[in-house]
């Protein structure tokens, strides 16, 4: 497993019942995790004490309850600066366990010694962007939230990168590929974080186990003759690490060849020493 171990303003306190308690800079949260199908003794003072609770609802959806939460604050991760804010669906804006990619490819990156264009899509609030602008790529962030892409925009400007060579564009990310494919844009590097569902512009569906695989060979047409990475994250129980280096392994090392791995990601839990999974994500990179 690949472990997001180097935050200091984040941390998962515990976890037990459905929930998991963190710590997001000063602040204790308790938000559901459909992992942890587990009971602890909940002996952590921050199951009484919380900033804020996330109540999930029996039919469906939930809502917040606050005990002295501002609206916004910040945490770090290195020189990196992230607003957050309780939002739908128990978001706060960022997903920590992406911090292990983002020091994969971020060290890829450094030591490329040539410039690097990053595609980022489905692309957030910009964790992944920052991280390769840092970095010192040039990147096109894409999401088709303009909320989403103001927010990361927030972050870039607070992490001190509003001056990085970033392109932040809200469109539907796969149109924009098929454009980019008509208009011979090419990148060195392709991160990207689909959802399980969604809908296009013009109610296009978009349901990851049909859509993805289709997805990863139309943005063959856009990388580069010598790429430098290819990263996917999936949040979708029935896409594993095996059938991420799969997907991988028939597109990007088919052609290019290098090495594919994937693994599970996930966060330390302080109280017990364990390990969270959140998730899965499949990297492709050349060979060292």
């Amino acid at each position: 497993m690949w472990i997001a171990d180097k935050w200091k303003d984040y941390e998962v306190i515990d976890t037990s019942n459905g929930e998991k308690l963190e710590r997001w800079g000063d602040y204790i949260l308790v938000r559901p995790d459909p992992q942890v199908i587990w009971k602890s003794e909940k002996k952590a003072a921050g199951w009484k004490k919380k900033n804020g609770h996330y109540h999930r609802s029996k039919a469906g959806g939930g809502e917040w309850e606050f005990f002295d939460l501002p609206e916004e604050w910040q945490i770090g991760y290195g020189d990196l600066r992230f607003n957050l804010k309780p939002f739908s669906f128990k978001h706060t804006g960022l997903f920590p366990e992406q911090a292990v990619n983002w020091e994969w490819f971020s060290k890829l990156i450094r030591e490329a010694n040539r410039p690097v264009k990053v595609l980022n899509l489905f692309a957030y609030t910009g964790g992944a962007t920052l991280s390769a602008a840092a970095a010192g790529a040039s990147v096109t962030h894409v999401d088709a939230s303009k909320g989403m892409v103001n927010w990361a925009k927030e972050n870039a400007a607070s992490s001190g990168l509003s001056d990085r060579p970033v392109r932040w564009l809200i469109d539907d990310c796969v149109k924009f590929v098929e454009r980019e494919i008509r208009r011979g844009n090419k990148y060195d590097a392709i991160i990207m974080d689909p959802p399980s569902y969604g809908r296009g512009p013009k109610g296009e569906i978009w349901k990851i186990e049909d859509s993805i695989y289709p997805f990863i060979e139309l943005t063959m047409d856009i990388l580069s003759d010598d790429p430098l990475f290819y990263l996917v994250n999936s949040y979708t129980t029935g896409l594993q690490p095996a059938v991420l280096t799969y997907m991988l392994s028939m597109t990007v090392k088919k052609i290019y060849g290098g090495k594919v791995e994937s693994s599970e990601i996930g966060l330390p839990v302080s109280g017990n020493g364990l390990v969270l999974p959140c998730g899965a994500s499949g990297r492709w990179s050349r060979e060292d």
